[in-house]
């Protein structure tokens, strides 16, 4: 670290005088050299033509504005065909020519818009003295000069961002050796990243998702370089196309989870002298589950009314377009046949592990919240307060506390996007349900054969099974995706051999969409870059 000293620039200027005014800090220097350069011909000169005088705001002191009154010269060119025949005396060290503040001013104000951005800059250096304006800080970033990369990256990972989910994307290139971001790109197409891999020669691998944009600039652009899928959207979308299988059999579903239920909880025998049962007294719904049914009362009345408009012929599209609904959701209830209910989970709780010992202490009359957090404390429990109270609170709104049972977590084993994670990891507590479908559904269970073998080739990266895998793939309804990976064969099988991913461009994605949500819709592509590539 160099000397610091109470001058931007102690090589270049001289402290005159020190005064205080008006709540500001003023510092009176003069030019300390005694010739200057002309900035046309870069020939010295002595001859001083006048004086005048600059005013550059400087950085604070503890917080106390500081004002530099610069005294300094114009010079005569004596050099021989120099147009330039008077010029002011240039301070690079101290001030930009016709700027209003010290280059170490400007520098820290940079600081503030490339970590906080334009308003939120503006108000955290307005903490600190620096008196500026949010407007200020963005032009002021806007025409600093883009940081060009001074290599060209042998690993480049390739991976889209959304500006607007589902209508407007970017791409965004890495460098997944040295794990940094290399350029930003104002749209996914195959022009603009051809472009771009034309201009920089010598990339030697391109790890990028399955988007046919991406592999056909890879291919036209860079030829020689390998193309590597990435094995999380791998797995991604065979997940998707076994989702896509079960979705056609909605219906199916729903009635192999209704079969499974039926013959898994028979109903109770009843003693000829036993007294009738009680009925439970009714449970007050709560606010959030009226919410949850207006939802579904809504959501509902639009599903009847899509299935209605396709009675009397209407395309896809122009249902989505009359009622503002996406053309996916349009296509996918219209696939299940039935009406699809969203899945509902339970959240598991650090306190589950500590159920039975609750309600044990419970039983024996232990409502204390306070009491049962030291006991559980003492047993390993690290959560708060709050987890136990409410649990204590909840058990004293029951009807009947003796009568209460631990209920099993609602989960919907008729959604397809659940069953095709339960087809494709095999529970032990969804065996029932997974062969009564199975047993329902011969091509479900050959599709789900199919998409586990796969799924398990990419987790074991095992290449050598591809080759076997389609031809079992051809016969099962999985062949369509299965047609579609081969057309991509070349970076499958480098996803399996090879260990590069876009597991570090998806966090610079993370990164990027923070940076953009922060900038209060002032995230235009020309500020954006400039942030993601200087905080890179």
């Amino acid at each position: 670290m160099g000397q610091r000293t109470l001058l931007p620039d102690a090589t270049e200027l001289q402290l005159h005088c020190l005064k205080f005014e008006l709540d500001t800090v003023v510092l009176i220097v003069r030019t300390a050299r005694h010739e200057a350069f002309c900035p046309y011909c870069h020939q010295p000169s002595c001859r001083t033509h006048s004086h005048y005088e600059r005013k550059l705001a400087d950085l604070p002191w503890n917080g106390i504005p500081v004002l530099v009154r610069l005294r300094t010269r114009r010079f005569f060119c004596d050099t021989p065909g120099c147009g330039q025949r008077i010029f002011t005396e240039r301070l690079p060290n101290t001030a930009a020519p016709h700027a209003r503040r010290t280059e170490r001013l400007s520098k820290a104000a940079d600081w503030f818009t490339l970590a906080m951005g334009g308003e939120a800059g503006a108000r955290l250096a307005g903490k600190v003295g620096i008196v500026t304006s949010g407007d200020t800080l963005l032009r002021q970033l806007r025409r600093m000069p883009p940081p060009a990369p001074p290599y060209v990256p042998r690993v480049l990972g390739i991976d889209d961002w959304a500006w607007r989910k589902g209508h407007r994307y970017g791409t965004i290139l890495c460098d997944l050796e040295r794990g940094r971001v290399v350029d930003l790109l104002p749209d996914r197409t195959v022009e603009t990243l051809s472009v771009w891999l034309r201009s920089h020669p010598g990339v030697e691998i391109i790890s990028r998702d399955r988007a046919s944009a991406y592999a056909e600039a890879a291919r036209t652009a860079a030829p020689k370089a390998i193309q590597v899928a990435d094995r999380w959207h791998l797995l991604r979308n065979v997940v998707e196309a076994l989702q896509r299988l079960l979705e056609s059999k909605h219906s199916l579903l729903t009635q192999a989870a209704k079969a499974v239920a039926t013959t898994s909880s028979p109903p109770l025998a009843v003693r000829p002298d036993a007294s009738p049962p009680v009925p439970p007294p009714p449970i007050k719904s709560t606010s959030a589950e009226r919410i949850r049914q207006a939802k579904r009362s809504r959501r509902y009345t639009r599903y009847e009314t899509v299935m209605e408009m396709m009675r009397q012929g209407v395309s896809q599209c122009e249902i989505s377009r009359q009622l503002a609904i996406g053309r996916r959701t349009v296509h996918r209830w219209v696939r299940a046949g039935t009406f699809p209910e969203h899945l509902r989970t339970k959240r598991s709780s650090c306190l589950d592990r500590y159920k039975d010992y609750l309600n044990r202490r419970h039983q024996e009359g232990c409502h204390n919240a306070t009491r049962l957090l030291h006991e559980l404390r003492a047993q390993g429990f690290r959560g708060s307060y709050g987890i136990v109270s409410h649990w204590v609170r909840h058990l004293r709104m029951a009807p009947d506390h003796s009568a209460r049972v631990p209920t099993p977590p609602q989960t919907d084993k008729s959604s397809p996007r659940q069953t095709a994670w339960l087809l494709l990891q095999q529970p032990p507590d969804a065996q029932a349900y997974l062969e009564e479908l199975c047993r329902r559904s011969p091509e479900i269970a050959a599709g789900a054969a199919a998409a586990r073998e796969l799924f398990q080739m990419i987790q074991r990266r095992d290449a050598h099974s591809w080759t076997q895998w389609l031809k079992m793939a051809e016969e099962t309804p999985l062949a369509r995706f299965a047609a579609h990976l081969q057309r991509d064969q070349a970076a499958v099988l480098a996803a399996m051999q090879l260990p590069w991913s876009n597991g570090h461009v998806e966090g610079q994605v993370h990164r990027l969409k923070l940076i953009k949500r922060q900038m209060y819709g002032r995230a235009k592509f020309d500020l954006l870059r400039q942030r993601v590539l200087y905080a890179a």
